[in-house]
């Protein structure tokens, strides 16, 4: 078999020919700071995952720092109290609560979903408790009904942390619509790419007030654009210019600009069209790889209660498997089929001071050594899709005969 010429990777961006001229639109309009593409675009978001306000920052994480912050400040959260995190997330999820001086408490995943294991989660929470942040992993929703039930009778609130799950479903309701704010993430190799970016989503005014006011360095929020001092009259006006260069709170610079906002609504018209080619092709690739399944598990869901959004397509190796991890991922990179580790977090050296002891969570440590993803992403062609069964085909070859 001849080698690939060029990397299957783990995603891909296609400027459609409404990218480009919504972008073209942006320069010519001579607005790069927030303005009317922003505006749609945040409008159509957050319509798509059924809330009414939705705040586009430069990335998931920046929205996931001022969820953090806002929920900490209109709750009165004091410094060291406790946010539940997955034992198995991308190091984002943990990082934002630290930067805010809370304490991440980790529990493990779901064996067979990867996302939170709800079973493990009521004997992790303490009377400092505050917020439990799910994650919606490789593209899955997590099973939100019994992590709501547990946060209700504890009195906690929920930020989703949906960078991976654009569009779909869990019990006919639409990712992000569950949390009291839910983040997403724009960034390469997601399912909807701006470059840059991320979105706040929420449907409390209070809280989509002080989003907008954190992503702007805290300003008041009687001024969060250069048009909010325009048609205006009297002391309404008066009262504008007073207070515009007034900040209530410690904010950031997290705004994006309107060409990344023109790209995210050339994207979100395709959406659909991306979801469905990626879902297709994860469905071929588990067809023609479940001739492996005694080494491999391969992704599982339930089409009766969620969608697949399908980032990603994660493989986790068996613990009997005759191989190991690197000799199968090095062996696609070799190929020229791109791997990922699927998001690593309480092994990174960067933790090490959190005294994090891996039996504590055993599957989320057996994912660490035993798991990556492979793409399936809407720009793979039917052969090259084909090409990387044959290299899985190639290695697996001697364990057959």
């Amino acid at each position: 078999m001849k080698k690939s010429p060029v990397q299957l990777g783990v995603g891909t961006f296609t400027a459609t020919p409404h990218a480009e001229k919504y972008v073209l639109q942006a320069l010519r309009s001579t607005r790069l700071s927030y303005g009317p593409f922003s505006r749609k675009f945040e409008r159509a978001f957050a319509a798509l995952h059924d809330s009414q306000f939705a705040v586009f920052v430069n990335s998931g994480t920046s929205a996931l720092s001022i969820a953090v912050a806002c929920l900490k400040e209109c709750g009165g959260w004091k410094d060291g109290d406790e946010v539940i995190v997955p034992a198995l997330t991308f190091v984002a999820t943990a990082n934002v609560v630290l930067e805010h001086n809370l304490t991440p408490v980790f529990v493990d995943c779901d064996p067979v979903t990867y996302n939170l294991d709800s079973k493990k989660l009521e004997a992790r929470i303490t009377p400092r408790t505050r917020a439990i942040i799910p994650v919606h992993l490789f593209g899955l929703v997590a099973d939100m009904d019994p992590i709501l039930k547990i946060a209700k009778k504890h009195k906690l609130k929920i930020i989703e942390d949906s960078c991976e799950t654009v569009g779909v479903t869990y019990k006919g309701r639409k990712a992000g619509a569950f949390g009291d704010i839910s983040c997403f993430s724009t960034y390469v190799a997601h399912l909807v790419v701006t470059g840059v970016g991320g979105l706040a989503v929420t449907s409390n005014p209070e809280y989509a007030e002080m989003l907008r006011s954190l992503a702007n360095h805290g300003r008041d929020s009687i001024y969060m654009n250069i048009d909010d001092d325009k048609d205006i009259d009297g002391s309404g006006f008066q009262e504008v210019i007073r207070r515009r260069f007034r900040f209530v709170r410690r904010g950031y610079s997290f705004r994006a600009t309107e060409l990344e906002a023109a790209l995210g609504i050339a994207q979100l018209e395709v959406l659909s069209k991306t979801l469905k080619a990626r879902q297709k092709n994860a469905a071929f690739l588990t067809q023609n790889l479940q001739k492996y399944q005694q080494w491999l598990q391969l992704p599982f869901f339930n089409p009766k209660m969620q969608e697949h959004a399908f980032m990603m397509y994660p493989i986790v190796i068996k613990k009997d498997a005759p191989f190991t991890k690197e000799d199968l991922i090095f062996h696609l990179e070799k190929w020229n089929v791109e791997t990922r580790d699927m998001l690593p977090l309480i092994n990174q050296p960067v933790y090490k001071s959190l005294q994090i002891r891996h039996t504590d969570y055993p599957v989320a440590d057996w994912v660490n050594t035993h798991g990556f993803y492979v793409g399936c992403h809407q720009g793979f062609s039917k052969a090259e899709l084909v090409y990387m069964t044959k290299v899985f085909e190639g290695f697996f070859e001697p364990f057959l005969q």
